[in-house]
């Protein structure tokens, strides 16, 4: 009795392991250590046809000191905290200036001439670079206020890559 508990235990757990295994393996997945979170970055900017583009990238980031890693510093000019109820709509429009928007609370949503959609929810960080053109449509996501940062970029300023 003892051997046959034995064998269906080792049975039972060599499957699912192989296939746990096996699963992460060929996904690429990392099995035992989880990865650092990436800082990505939402960059919408206006292309040579006028019409805004959206591109994404991660924000490259090196060791400080222990458990804190940093980007390069940019230079900025303003920091303006801004709170948008359900209500906001904003119809198509550059951005003011290159700035970054990022959210703090809540969720909205920006719009790209070919119907692309964008949500951007606690955490986003938006490159907006979109000053010339027709723009974008900015609106509220239903629900409740959006709490965000607008953080104004100095003249030449630029994020690293």
């Amino acid at each position: 009795m003892r051997r046959l508990l034995y064998g269906v235990l080792i049975l039972g757990w060599i499957p699912t392991l192989g296939i746990v295994t096996g699963a992460k393996w060929m996904t690429g997945d990392v099995v035992d250590a989880q990865g650092r979170t990436p800082v990505k970055v939402t960059r919408i900017y206006t292309g040579a046809d006028g019409k805004t583009k959206l591109e994404e990238f991660e924000l490259p980031l090196k060791p400080r000191d222990k458990g804190s890693d940093v980007a390069a510093s940019v230079a900025l000019t303003t920091l303006q905290v801004r709170r948008t109820t359900p209500e906001y709509y904003l119809d198509w429009h550059p951005a003011s200036r290159r700035q970054l928007v990022v959210t703090l609370a809540g969720e909205s949503e920006i719009e790209l001439e070919d119907g692309k959609k964008v949500r951007l929810g606690p955490g986003s960080i938006l490159l907006a670079e979109d000053t010339t053109g027709k723009g974008h449509i900015s609106r509220a996501v239903p629900g409740k206020d959006r709490i965000a940062f607008d953080i104004g970029l100095a003249d030449g300023a630029t994020l690293p890559r």
